[in-house]
């Protein structure tokens, strides 16, 4: 098995223990030697794992004490996503940062009427999804592949739908964990769409890019919301 998967492996492992609450807030996990006996891996691959559950916000480690469970991610999550698909998520999201920041700066130069009126439209039906109480998942994605296709680059384009089901499993899982909240959530990710539109409508490439940036950074977070 490679050292990819095996990190995979204990990522997983490691989430699922915080997520039924087996490594409860507040508790100090196993040592790096302890976990890397219990799953047969290095320490170095244990190391990579916990750097990841780190760089997620659900541990933190503390000098000379080991690591301790920040949070655990919403209860809710495990009905919506498979365990063994957050790993990828994360992952997903953050390349999506990447990329699809540098898209929404480049709409915001090259975007023609056309263009505009394609993102008008995408993100009008998003409002309708979500005054219907809908998931939206495919508005969600037509909004973000509306953004791609006004850079004039098909690249943009070409990579989202490579990415499409891993992209669709992430905003499937926060849409879903958005509905079960108060209506205010689901407000707030409208608003940080209306955000992306309007930077790119004012061909402020800057703030185009933070806008996505952020709204995808905020999107990554709410997968991990809760106590």
């Amino acid at each position: 098995m490679s050292t990819g998967k095996l990190g995979d492996r204990v990522y997983e492992y490691i989430l699922s223990q915080i997520m039924t609450g087996d490594f409860a807030v507040a508790a100090r996990l196993p040592s790096e030697s302890e976990l890397a006996e219990r799953l047969a891996v290095s320490r170095p691959i244990v190391r990579e794992a916990l750097g990841r559950l780190r760089d997620d916000g659900l541990i933190e480690s503390r000098r000379g004490s080991g690591s301790y469970v920040l949070r655990r991610p919403a209860p809710d999550v495990r009905s919506f996503a498979p365990i063994n698909s957050i790993a990828d998520i994360q992952r997903c999201f953050v390349f999506r940062i990447a990329v699809e920041g540098e898209a929404a700066a480049l709409a915001a130069k090259m975007c023609d009427e056309d263009g505009f009126l394609k993102l008008r439209h995408a993100f009008i039906a998003l409002e309708i999804v979500g005054e219907q109480g809908r998931l939206g998942v495919e508005e969600d994605i037509t909004f973000h592949r509306a953004v791609a296709e006004t850079t004039g680059n098909h690249f943009f384009v070409t990579t989202l739908n490579a990415l499409h089901e891993q992209i669709a499993t992430g905003i499937s899982l926060n849409r879903n964990l958005s509905l079960i909240q108060p209506r205010s959530r689901l407000l707030t990710v409208q608003r940080e769409h209306k955000a992306i539109l309007d930077a790119i409508e004012s061909r402020d490439e800057a703030a185009a890019r933070r806008a996505m940036q952020v709204h995808l950074e905020n999107a990554r977070k709410r997968v991990f919301e809760g106590s």
